[in-house]
């Protein structure tokens, strides 16, 4: 694997004057030499060290130009890989002005943190259930290097491991209903995307890639079973309801029948209790309002 090489390049101020001082120095120096050469041939005088002068005077303007083309410059959460011939120098990340190796291959790469938010995804959970879901993943270039020359995209080598990774994840946790403290998909979300950011960050690290932050951003059962999950939902939270109004009612009824018996109010054999406590149960639990059936004769007859 490739690691990245942190190098400082020289000052691009420092080196400013330099192409201006050859490159005007040498222009002049050409005009000069072209009048003296003219002269000379009138004369018919030897020009042959002039035209020498003049070669030289061509190639340190040559020269300057070069020397112009080392700029450049780096903003913030910005870098430059340079290559020489091939052969990987090192990585400048200091933001400002700079000047390197005109020969060098400047490779200009973002460090910001980018976000991809992935395609819905249709799946299936750990049951074989059917569900959609989507994910959203924010990472930066952490080693130039690997990014650069272990993979052929960066870009597109994160887009496919978060999908993979995504559909793993998926196929990894039920969406609801785990056994015991199994982690879920609808009812863990915060284990499930530390889970994802983990597993992405195993399969990105290869590419020189950080794994900021990786979140859930859509779950839901496909289409095809979404109403009966829906259906069955909706009787788990009836039943559930009915635990509590059931609960609630036996502490009323228990509560009535210690009263009455503790206060002497009514003494009930235990037909008669258990009569009262049905009654009492259709009441507090009945969806519907009670009418009451006023008995006008004895509590027996």
């Amino acid at each position: 694997m490739s690691k990245e090489n942190t190098v400082k390049t020289a000052s691009g101020w420092a080196m400013l004057p330099v192409p201006f001082v050859l490159c005007l120095g040498s222009l002049a120096n050409i005009i000069w030499l072209a009048v003296q050469i003219d002269e000379a041939q009138q004369a018919h005088a030897a020009v042959g060290w002039l035209v020498w002068c003049l070669v030289v005077a061509i190639l340190v303007e040559l020269a300057g130009i070069l020397v112009a083309c080392g700029f450049f410059t780096l903003q913030p959460n910005e870098a430059r890989v340079l290559l020489l011939f091939g052969h990987y120098r090192g990585t400048a990340r200091e933001s400002g002005f700079h000047w390197a190796n005109p020969f060098m291959t400047k490779l200009r790469i973002s460090l910001r943190a980018r976000n991809l938010e992935g395609e819905r995804l249709k799946v299936n959970d750990k049951r074989g259930n059917p569900i959609e879901i989507g994910a959203v993943v924010v990472w930066r270039i952490e080693d130039t290097a690997q990014a650069l020359f272990d993979v052929n995209n960066y870009d597109e080598y994160v887009r496919i491991q978060s999908e993979s990774a995504v559909r793993h994840l998926a196929n990894s946790y039920p969406y609801d209903h785990g056994e015991g403290d199994e982690l879920t998909l609808r009812g863990s979300v915060d284990d499930i995307c530390v889970a994802l950011q983990k597993e992405l960050q195993e399969r990105l690290g290869k590419a020189g890639v950080h794994v900021d932050e990786a979140r859930l951003t859509h779950l839901a059962y496909a289409q095809e079973i979404a109403q009966a999950m829906l259906r069955r939902q909706q009787a788990e939270a009836v039943i559930a309801a009915r635990k509590i109004i059931v609960h609630a009612a036996t502490s009323m009824i228990e509560m009535a029948l210690h009263d009455l018996s503790a206060k002497k109010i009514v003494e009930l054999d235990e037909e008669r209790k258990a009569a009262m406590v049905g009654n009492l149960l259709v009441v507090l639990c009945g969806e519907a309002e009670v009418q009451p059936v006023v008995n006008v004769g004895t509590l027996y007859h």
